[in-house]
């Protein structure tokens, strides 16, 4: 089994201002599949360069590796001023 959850594509709008050329453009998706060895869920993560399909790196992550993801992305947020969310 293999589910999209999310995506996001990229736009030229996802750029910061200022000199963009050390900025890689980065879709990213998040799905979750089953289709291992030991059947156990786990969570895909994958990131690639745009007009690169095929060419980028996915993560497959266990339950405890997306919430540390997740912690992570929680705290970099508080960090910057953002609402952390839940």
């Amino acid at each position: 089994m293999r589910r999209s959850i999310d995506d996001y594509p990229f736009t030229e709008a996802d750029l910061p201002p200022g000199d963009d050329d050390d900025i890689m453009r980065i879709a990213w998706a998040v799905a979750i599949s089953d289709d291992y060895d030991d059947a156990e869920p786990r969570v895909v993560l994958t990131v690639e360069e745009v007009g690169s399909p095929g060419a980028g790196l996915a993560a497959h992550l266990s339950a405890a590796m997306a919430r540390r993801l997740r912690a992570a992305l929680h705290d970099a947020l508080r960090e910057i001023g953002e609402d952390a969310g839940r």
